[in-house]
């Protein structure tokens, strides 16, 4: 059973979509969802749109710059959405929220033309909310007491973080998930676009290893992006409250997970 974490902060208060015909709802975590009589499922009523960091462009510097993250959010996340937009037009899956829509897409294995685009809206907005300024340091006390259980100490979790995100060829994302069946915390890194919500797991932690994520600060250095990520930029007020949902859904079967 998942350690309880309790007496936390209330969240920040989350940023908005650029308007477009409607503003998109957020992402949420996927699972088999057990619905209350008195809820429907939620679907999308216009395009989804470009959502915002949680901070100011350059508040991640030294270890992320402003430009970086200029060119990473606004360049590639906005391709990304406006790809998607275009693949919906005409797809017969308009209309799903963007965790059901990247359910769908995947098609057990054998992508549909939307996937690769809605699983990297998702992907990233959840990158960028896996960051907060002074960042890193040490997980808040629940959140490691699990991390100690499931890897036998924060350091081992580190070393395997750093492993899986190493040993990667070519481009994709290292995550944390919560495997649900096992009900202990995992390191696995996705190729490309692939994400985890496709094998059932509930991401906790994701960092982007495509080249354009750290290619204009840190050249070919993937170590040292992965490490400054870890030790300055992870934030682990964030992983304790998606720790706390994923607790309730694997525990109680809550119908929708929300990212913190």
């Amino acid at each position: 059973m998942l350690l309880p974490m309790r007496g936390l902060p209330a969240a920040p208060p989350r940023p908005l979509a650029h308007p477009h015909t409607a503003p998109a709802p957020p992402p949420s975590l996927l699972g088999p969802r057990r619905r209350r009589p008195s809820q429907r499922l939620s679907k999308v009523v216009s395009y989804y749109g470009l959502t915002t960091p949680p901070y100011k462009t350059d508040a991640l510097e030294p270890y992320m710059s402003r430009r970086a993250v200029e060119l990473h959010w606004g360049k590639h996340q906005q391709d990304y959405v406006d790809g998607l937009n275009k693949q919906l037009a005409i797809s017969p899956l308009y209309g799903h929220t963007l965790e059901d829509l990247i359910k769908e897409a995947y098609n057990n294995g054998n992508p549909l033309p939307e996937y690769n685009d809605a699983a990297e809206v998702w992907n990233h907005h959840f990158f960028w909310e896996s960051m907060q300024p002074e960042g890193g340091g040490s997980p808040e006390a629940g959140v490691l007491q699990q991390i100690e259980k499931d890897f036998g100490s924060f350091f081992n979790f580190r070393e395997e973080f750093m492993r899986s995100a190493l040993s990667l060829l070519g481009s994709g994302w290292v995550w944390l998930v919560l495997k649900r069946s096992e009900r202990k915390l995992e390191v696995v890194h996705t190729r490309n676009a692939i994400n985890p919500l496709a094998f059932g797991d509930i991401p906790i932690i994701s960092l982007d290893l495509w080249e354009h994520a750290y290619y204009l600060d840190y050249k070919d250095d993937r170590r040292t992006y992965v490490s400054n990520f870890l030790d300055h930029l992870v934030s682990w007020h964030t992983v304790t409250l998606r720790m706390m949902r994923a607790e309730a859904f694997v525990n109680l079967g809550e119908p929708t997970i929300p990212v913190a």
